[in-house]
């Protein structure tokens, strides 16, 4: 029973375990917590928008949707591992420091070793290279720049792009044209320009969650020499860019819709923008000096990157149903009519 609450509370967040507990779970619930499960929906909800807009277009194929949500979740989850490789042999979470604060760093804490994770990214990423590897033999070669693309990515995000100040460009073009247009192209066939457009509202999401974390960690990043883009562009600047970027995202619904790349029914997806102004609220301000009273245990110091989430998700759903409300277009003129 306590391993699957173990199991919960790492589909939930970020768990902090003793070690005793860590030795006593089993290895599934040790997995979830080195990849960072929880993050992983906004990867999932990417394939879905990608698998939607392929039913829209009567090119949905199942086998290779499946095909696209285990290997995308395979290479999320190896990246994230990496991550965290990555991260303790640079010193980068020594000294207690921002990472091991909200949550678990199982290789910084001594839990896993750094040849033991690197056996697991190993095992990780194995589904990813199965399924790439089929979809490209049955789509064709067209498929490979989006297979090499995605390999590159998950072993140089953390090295040398987030320590460039490209981190953050990166995430937009993964969880837009990389993820959903590649997913699209992995489970249809065919590329289609409407997909690549309409990628960008979600992938902006996913972005902003980055730059909130990144301008979470300054205080901690700047002493290790890691540059991320907020650390480049200084606090109040980053924060700003966040504001464009989340203006962006709105003003492209109505835009997308008006040039018919997105259905009339996408505007559904401002109830999923419920949360924006505090979102904007949060973002206008310098980070609070501590976490306040009402604020959910165990993620301070994460502030701007939380809010942030709970925003891409919401978002993300939102315009997921959207979707959905397109594709069962008929049926609901049939029941309003």
């Amino acid at each position: 029973m306590k391993n699957f609450q173990i199991w919960m509370s790492a589909f939930y967040g970020i768990p902090r375990i003793s070690k005793e507990d860590w030795v006593q779970l089993d290895l599934f619930g040790r997995w979830l917590i080195a990849t960072r499960v929880a993050v992983l929906i906004m990867t999932f909800l990417s394939v879905v928008i990608a698998g939607l807009f392929a039913i829209q277009h009567d090119v949905f194929v199942w086998d290779r949707f499946i095909m696209v949500v285990v290997g995308l979740l395979s290479a999320h989850a190896t990246n994230n591992i990496l991550n965290d490789v990555s991260d303790h042999l640079r010193g980068v979470d020594k000294d207690n420091a921002f990472r091991t604060q909200y949550g678990m760093q199982p290789i910084e804490e001594g839990m896993l070793s750094v040849s033991q994770a690197r056996r697991w990214a190993l095992y990780t990423v194995l589904p990813m290279l199965i399924t790439a590897s089929y979809l490209t033999y049955t789509i064709g070669v067209v498929l490979l720049p989006f297979v090499l693309a995605g390999l590159v990515l998950v072993f140089a995000y953390n090295w040398p792009l987030k320590h460039y100040g490209l981190g953050e460009p990166t995430v937009i073009l993964v969880w837009g044209p990389l993820m959903v247009c590649g997913g699209y192209m992995s489970i249809s066939g065919v590329w289609a320009w409407d997909v690549f457009w309409a990628s960008f509202p979600y992938a902006i999401g996913p972005t902003i969650v980055l730059f909130g974390k990144h301008i979470d960690k300054i205080p901690w990043d700047v002493p290790r020499g890691v540059r991320t883009l907020p650390v480049l562009l200084g606090h109040q600047r980053a924060r700003y860019t966040v504001l464009a970027l989340l203006a962006i995202q709105l003003l492209m619904l109505p835009a997308l819709v008006f040039y018919n790349v997105l259905h009339p029914y996408s505007l559904v997806a401002f109830l999923g923008a419920s949360f924006v102004v505090t979102l904007v609220n949060v973002y206008r301000k310098p980070t609070p000096t501590a976490a306040p009273d009402d604020y959910p245990p165990n993620v301070w110091p994460l502030w701007y990157s939380a809010h942030a989430f709970v925003h891409c998700r919401r978002f993300g759903i939102a315009y997921i149903l959207a979707l959905v409300a397109h594709v069962f277009h008929e049926e609901i003129t049939r029941l309003i009519l």
